[in-house]
């Protein structure tokens, strides 16, 4: 009973660590571009960058403990798939977005500003959301194509591929991760977002991840001949 309710601990405690980290990442390496360069080209390379290194560094070092989600709609799909419990799902979620906002206070204190401060930068358009739903419905379909075909130990690499590419090939600049895009809410530098504008990020990602679930399906090495 002990080594189970330890191993849980580990994993939810994981999923926290990673998801701070990550948005630590995100809107600290957008401010420190801001402080660099007034160059928003240059301050997109850097945030970018330094996202998908953050994301190839966190997956290969936690994937072996809680899967390394960071993301609730990864944690959803697994759920629906059968492959995580309810109540472990709840969980994964929780610590997805306590560790968000965590890394959002962290990023701000790390660069002298308020622990929260409600963004202001008001991201709203349908070419944003298109871009939310294009950027997650990639990022849920690399993941669960890689799976299918056993090749989850490239996971950190096609990820951090996906997400660096997606900063420059979306309009919205593919935040693709609900728990991610709530944290920004409460930072206002480069990397923010109004909370006003989170709700529709949110849904535009919740679509974008059926369209990418059913893309890998579709194309399941899994699908046909399966005895």
């Amino acid at each position: 009973m002990g080594k189970d309710v330890a191993m849980k601990l580990r994993k939810v405690g994981s999923e926290v660590l990673g998801s701070a980290v990550l948005v630590m990442t995100v809107i600290g390496s957008g401010e420190m571009a801001t402080n660099l360069s007034p160059d928003t080209s240059i301050q997109l390379l850097i945030n970018s960058l330094s996202t998908a290194a953050i994301l190839y560094a966190l997956i290969t070092l936690l994937a072996d403990i809680s899967g390394a989600h960071f993301n609730p709609l990864v944690t959803l799909v697994l759920a629906y798939k059968r492959e995580m419990k309810i109540s472990e799902t709840v969980q994964y979620i929780l610590a997805q977005f306590i560790g968000a906002l965590i890394g959002a206070g962290l990023a701000n204190l790390v660069f002298d500003l308020p622990l929260f401060t409600a963004s202001t930068k008001v991201r709203s358009g349908g070419h944003l959301f298109l871009s939310e739903i294009i950027a997650t419905a990639g990022l849920i379909f690399i993941i669960f194509a890689a799976l299918d075909q056993k090749r989850d130990k490239k996971i950190p690499t096609l990820v951090a591929c996906w997400i660096g590419a997606a900063y420059f090939f979306t309009s919205s600049t593919s935040f693709a991760n609900p728990a991610v895009t709530f944290a920004r809410g409460w930072s206002d530098t480069f990397a923010g977002i109004a909370p006003k504008s989170i709700a529709p990020f949110i849904a535009a990602q919740l679509i974008g991840a059926i369209l990418g679930l059913l893309l890998s399906q579709s194309l399941s090495v899994k699908r046909k001949g399966k005895k």
